[in-house]
């Protein structure tokens, strides 16, 4: 015990001497890794960036949330947008996932503001980044309920609005909002429940905005892979496997000795189809499971917890997710879900101190994402 209570300190120790060296070498930038920013923050970071590296960066309005706050997005490109690839990266669908932000933002920093030491991501491939899909949610977190996890929008036009203002506050899952077998399984008609997917399918706004700005991202088909950032994967007892019979218990991939472990239980590496368990894998499965494990293997050398990588809907059946709707309807070769790593007290307050070790372990495993776009 007082070894594994000396490793976690020593690790402690080491997590604060890198985010010390991270503060110094970003001295001139406003990205904080020390703590979680707010949407503001992020919105004057972007803009920043965009001022100061103007041939690499362009901001890309992406739309206005349900309360009127703005939707940015980044282009990172050393050919000005003209590569013959792309990924495209958004965050933040769920209000109170701020680690999948930070993650962002940390890619973001990463691609814009140290370019010379990671420009093989640039190399023929363009980065497109939406680091906050739901910022009314995300704000709401930040000043009246900290795990929020809907948008704010999601008008109630019946007779029955005033009972469904007295039962709860208004909002939808945007991530069972997206017109692909919208509703068919894992969503609620429910508007109090937290997988409500919205009166129908691209109801709320801020799902239109993200769908119409990847169609149009991807207009001639350079977006070779989709990546949606959340937090965290849930603990898994006992369930019943797609394709399979028999039960299985799973225990919680926890290490002692990672000072994420604490409070972590699985993160994980989801990929289509998540809509219905009873339906075939997407033709090309099996391509998807390597890329996700060799990621995988990329955070774990990292340091990182193990991600377990799975079909979507073998976690749980969810219609209505971005990913699906991206490889299904908007023909992106590649779509994962990536749940980050989670902790505090419900899951997805991951404390601050920990933000700086959560990204950096992410990053090594976007760098290979980004290398098996390049060769899509």
């Amino acid at each position: 015990m007082a070894f594994v209570l000396y490793s976690m300190v020593e690790r402690e120790a080491r997590e604060q001497a890198r985010a010390r060296a991270l503060l110094r070498e970003d001295a001139n930038s406003s990205v904080r890794f020390d703590t979680y920013m707010r949407h503001g923050e992020i919105e004057e970071y972007l803009k920043e960036l965009a001022v100061k590296y103007p041939s690499l960066v362009t901001l890309q309005s992406v739309g206005k949330s349900y309360e009127g706050r703005e939707m940015t997005a980044i282009r990172v490109s050393l050919s000005g947008g003209s590569s013959p690839r792309a990924v495209l990266v958004d965050a933040g669908i769920h209000a109170r996932e701020w680690i999948a932000p930070a993650t962002a933002l940390y890619l973001i920093n990463r691609l814009v503001e140290h370019t010379d030491q990671h420009r093989d991501l640039l190399q023929g491939l363009d980065w497109y980044i939406l680091p906050v899909v739901n910022p009314d949610g995300y704000e709401y977190t930040h000043t009246k309920d900290r795990f929020w996890r809907k948008n704010r929008g999601a008008k109630r036009e019946t007779w029955l609005k005033w009972l469904w203002d007295l039962l709860c506050e208004p909002g939808a899952d945007l991530n069972r909002n997206f017109g692909f077998h919208w509703m068919q399984s894992g969503a609620s008609t429910f508007p109090c429940a937290e997988t409500f997917a919205g009166k129908k399918a691209f109801s709320e706004v801020e799902s239109q905005n993200v769908r119409d700005y990847i169609l149009s991202v991807n207009k001639d088909k350079r977006v070779k892979m989709y990546l949606t950032l959340h937090s965290y994967g849930p603990v898994r007892i006992l369930r019943t496997y797609r394709r399979r019979s028999t039960l299985e218990i799973r225990k919680s991939a926890v290490s002692s000795l990672n000072p994420l472990a604490l409070s972590v239980t699985f993160q994980m590496i989801l990929y289509p189809w998540g809509y219905d368990y009873r339906v075939e894998a997407a033709p090309d499965a099996k391509e998807l499971a390597d890329i996700g494990n060799e990621a995988n293997a990329a955070m774990v050398k990292a340091g990182s917890v193990p991600f377990k990588v799975e079909n979507s809907a073998d976690l749980y059946p969810a219609a209505g997710g971005s990913d699906d709707w991206a490889k299904g309807v908007a023909d992106i070769a590649k779509s994962y879900t990536i749940e980050l790593h989670g902790g505090g007290s419900n899951g997805f307050d991951l404390p601050a101190s920990k933000i700086l070790t959560s990204v950096q372990q992410t990053f090594e495993g976007l760098k290979v994402f980004a290398s098996r776009a390049q060769q899509l």
